[in-house]
């Protein structure tokens, strides 16, 4: 651990407690990474322009007049507004950046050199620090590409999956590739401080968008590059499984998901078509997807004849996986009444700020949710006075 450990107090607790993040992102994939970081215990300071974050200004919707996109991915983090043009305000940054642990940013690839806050430049000073960088394209060929989640959706094949099989492509309904590549950035961060533990040695850590969109479509990309098939739009059905989509019952559309043999029997039996799983046609599940035409009108019969909650409930006491498609507030609703808790509320009085718990749970170290997310150069001064002051070892 190096010197900066010395953070600025209240020190949290929680396994990353004691780790400085010098936080020099943007938007969402950076911002979902160190608040990720945060939540496990590591002060993070969110480096921004005097204009703050691009997504200070996304809105609607808002809560107080504040977007509610800022405050998804920013908790726990306190903000100084620095013009890295300014000479003052770039010795602070530069100050950071080498009591930092780690130092995470997703400027264009090379675009902190002039401000001698690349990865070369920090270690330098900080031959500890763990450095990640978080791009759209990498940082050789695309790098002068810009990073927009939509752009590597439609690049990457994402889009040319997803809508109906006539219809023309969709976008996902939320960044999905910004938000997977915080969640490797996360990984390789985590990863590479094990490496610093064991050797003393930093190094730097590099995400990608398109990577991270090609890793991330799993099945698809890898029917392509082991099988050389391209997989096009289905819709909601699945190419190696059925039934695995939703299907209408007498009131709504009802997923079922019986991904194996012994699934789909157990739906038949709570259907009424015991049957059908001795059936040549559907035994296995490569008949059932090669018939799945012929299986799914079948199915459909039974399923009109009762509502989408009873066969919930009757399914799922059968073993059947299989749930409703909910809104937002009836997925948060359906996460309360199974305890999951998945509210939080970060700050005190008219300060606190709900926000959606962090997914991880730990049997002796709790994540925990210390600061609302910070309104823009809020903790400046105290964060200059910090880094103004001589720095003390732990």
């Amino acid at each position: 651990m190096t010197a900066s450990s010395a953070a600025i107090p209240p020190a949290a607790s929680g396994p990353l407690s004691g780790l400085l993040v010098a936080d020099f992102s943007r938007v969402l994939a950076g911002p979902y990474a160190t608040m990720l970081l945060a939540d496990l215990g590591a002060e993070v300071v969110k480096v921004e322009s005097p204009a703050g974050d691009d997504t200070r200004t996304w809105m609607p919707p808002v809560r107080d007049d504040v977007s509610t996109y800022y405050l998804g991915v920013n908790r726990n983090k306190r903000s100084i507004a620095l013009d890295l043009k300014d000479p003052g305000d770039l010795a602070a940054a530069r100050e950071l950046a080498r009591r930092a642990d780690i130092m995470v940013e997703n400027f264009k690839p090379g675009g902190l050199r002039r401000f001698g806050l690349d990865y070369e430049s920090v270690s330098g000073s900080n031959p500890g620090v763990v450095y990640a960088s978080i791009s759209g394209f990498g940082s050789g060929g695309g790098a002068a590409l810009p990073g927009y989640d939509l752009i590597v959706q439609a690049m990457s094949g994402l889009m040319s999956l997803t809508g109906d099989p006539d219809g023309s492509p969709f976008r996902a309904g939320i960044s999905v590739f910004d938000v997977m590549a915080g969640l490797h950035a996360s990984i390789g961060i985590l990863a590479a401080l094990h490496h610093r533990a064991a050797t003393g040695e930093g190094q730097h850590v590099e995400v990608n968008l398109l990577s991270t969109a090609l890793s991330g479509m799993v099945n698809h990309s890898s029917a392509y590059v082991a099988a050389g098939v391209v997989p096009l739009r289905m819709g909601n059905a699945h190419p190696s499984l059925f039934p695995y989509e939703p299907l209408p019952a007498a009131d709504g559309e009802l997923i079922i998901a019986a991904g194996n043999d012994g699934q789909f029997r157990k739906l038949c039996e709570v259907l009424g078509v015991p049957e059908l799983p001795d059936d040549p046609r559907f035994a296995r599940t490569r008949d059932r997807t090669a018939n799945r035409e012929t299986l799914r009108p079948l199915l459909l019969e039974r399923l009109g004849r009762r509502s989408k909650m009873e066969w919930f409930h009757e399914l799922t006491a059968a073993g059947v996986p299989c749930g409703p498609i909910n809104t937002i507030d009836e997925g948060v609703a359906f996460a309360e009444g199974l305890g999951l808790d998945p509210v939080v509320t970060p700050g005190d009085g008219d300060q606190a700020v709900p926000s959606v718990r962090n997914p991880i749970t730990f049997s002796l170290t709790e994540p925990s949710y210390r600061l609302p997310p910070p309104a823009l150069d809020e903790h400046g001064a105290e964060i200059r006075k910090w880094l103004g002051e001589p720095e003390h070892a732990p």
